[in-house]
């Protein structure tokens, strides 16, 4: 069905006033056409942008990103091409709070890993213990430290990132930079941290990170940036331009932001869009992100500019399953709701700028005017 948006306003209007277990059938049809109207206008406008990109590459038609290949991230190769993404958690404590973040208004509650403990896998493991994972499973191309803020208890990290290394295991670190110092990013390159990315975004382009970001490259090879892109950082960006790319830095990954039930109230009110019935995200991150690579293609910065999108994602979540031997199509791609906020999708449908590529009269079946409700 290729609904109206007036329809659609209309039933979503009504699906938002809804229990989960009063939706039916013929209301599930209403609402994956109506996605799938919001995602097929949302794609062709992107398209249109990535158009206007003379320099626009992929890295095997997994992922987008203009200028120097070499320092395309090799965190991102491996994610993308290698045996996946494995992560290491062990911080559950972070020093800032970010409206981005997966776990706004509950960083006070997040739980600990464990004394002595790191969680690799989902399994808890002691440092000991390495040797004999790294002994029983064959070794994925790459691993990243996540899970809060590295920095709370960075000494810790050393002597796990040097068993890693001495494995001959890509490594990246991610951080918001503000508790980076010489002293702790030298001890990290010199256990053989390949990678750390700067989330720049988290302290709003902070002189102090971006000082830190130069340091890094001192003593790190790969030394990048990592942020959701917001209308924020992408105006703030461009504000310290010069100062970021006097860095040296080798990439910027511009994620597109995906908002689960911690954050979204933060965005209330945007246009929204859901990819192929996973990630929910406000319509402009990836714009923005398009036209940040538009310019970094037509100045000729000398790095790598990632579009790190909900398509990005989705074949991540494909190359991770199919290198773990699982079935045929199968991925970890999923949405972060248990319940659809189908309320956060009135804002673009009311929107009279945003228009459906095509629309057709509904059956008179699923008129709203006339279904039985």
């Amino acid at each position: 069905m290729k609904i109206s948006k007036n329809d659609a306003l209309i039933w979503f209007d009504f699906l938002s006033q809804l229990d989960e277990d009063e939706i039916t059938t013929k209301h599930q049809e209403i609402i994956y056409a109506t996605f799938a109207q919001i995602e097929a206008a949302i794609d062709h406008r992107n398209d249109q942008l990535m158009s206007q990109i003379k320099n626009l590459k992929t890295l095997e038609n997994r992922t987008y990103f203009v200028g120097n290949e070499s320092k395309f991230p090799g965190g991102c190769r491996s994610c993308l091409l290698g045996t996946g993404l494995s992560a290491i958690r062990k911080t559950n404590k972070c020093n800032i709070e970010c409206k981005f973040c997966y776990n706004y208004g509950e960083l006070d509650d997040i739980p600990p890993i464990g004394e002595d403990m790191w969680e690799i896998g989902g399994t808890k493991f002691y440092e000991k213990d390495i040797d004999l994972l790294l002994s029983i499973y064959q070794k994925p191309t790459g691993i990243a430290y996540v899970y809060l803020e590295p920095f709370m208890e960075i000494e810790k990290y050393y002597s796990v990132i040097k068993r890693f290394s001495d494995a001959g295991i890509h490594q990246h670190l991610y951080t918001n930079g503000t508790l980076a110092t010489e002293e702790n990013l030298k001890a990290l390159g010199e256990a053989g941290l390949n990678e750390i990315r700067f989330n720049l975004g988290a302290t709003n382009c902070s002189d102090k990170v971006i000082e830190n970001m130069g340091t890094a490259k001192e003593y790190i090879k790969s030394v990048g940036i990592e942020t959701p892109m917001t209308p924020e950082f992408f105006k703030r960006f461009f504000e310290k331009k010069q100062a970021i790319l006097d860095t040296k830095l080798d990439f910027i990954n511009c994620a597109e932001l995906h908002l689960n039930e911690n954050n979204i109230n933060n965005y209330y009110g945007e246009n929204m869009y859901i990819s192929r019935h996973g990630y929910i995200s406000p319509i402009w991150s990836r714009e923005l992100t398009l036209k940040f690579m538009k310019i970094a293609d037509e100045e000729n910065w000398d790095l790598a500019v990632h579009d790190c999108s909900n398509y990005t994602k989705f074949a991540r979540g494909l190359n991770l399953s199919s290198k773990s031997g699982m079935w045929f199509g199968a991925s970890n791609y999923a949405c972060e709701f248990s319940t659809i906020p189908y309320e956060i999708f009135l804002p673009i449908l009311s929107d009279e700028s945003f228009e459906f590529l095509m629309e057709e009269e509904l059956p008179d079946e699923y008129k709203p005017e006339l279904m039985d409700y």
